[in-house]
């Protein structure tokens, strides 16, 4: 499958087109899961489209929320939700400035451990920049 073309992907290089920042940071255990091998074998055609990924492995992470989450515009935080086996139930969207000054710290913090993921591929996956 060509991934360069699929919807995200296209997605990515419209909005970095405009002049919009995408970026993220993947907190993943060591070794990786089946769906973490996945995602790195995908990530290639998301970073050539434009967006921003970095790694961080969990040990090294510190407390981190266990919701997955997105932050936009550094003013609204999106929360994927799951029901109690672990299956995709929806999604969640907040304004509120207490939630998403949490969200934006803790994204800062991690982007800060964070490497690149070209860099996390091609080096050790457990040491964050220095």
């Amino acid at each position: 499958m060509d991934y360069s073309i699929r919807p995200w992907t296209v997605l990515i290089r419209e909005t970095v087109g405009r002049g919009v920042s995408v970026n993220r940071v993947r907190v993943v255990s060591v070794p990786h899961s089946d769906y973490q091998r996945w995602l790195l074998s995908i990530t290639d055609s998301n970073v050539e489209a434009g967006e921003d990924i970095r790694y961080l492995a969990r040990d090294l992470a510190g407390e981190v929320p266990s919701d997955d989450w997105w932050l936009f515009d550094d003013a609204k935080v999106g929360f994927n939700l799951l029901d109690n086996e672990g299956r995709p139930a929806g999604a969640a969207i907040t304004t509120d400035c207490g939630i998403v000054e949490y969200c934006r710290s803790i994204k800062e913090r991690l982007w800060s451990l964070a490497i690149p993921y070209r860099e996390y591929i091609s080096g050790d996956p457990v040491e964050p920049n220095s």
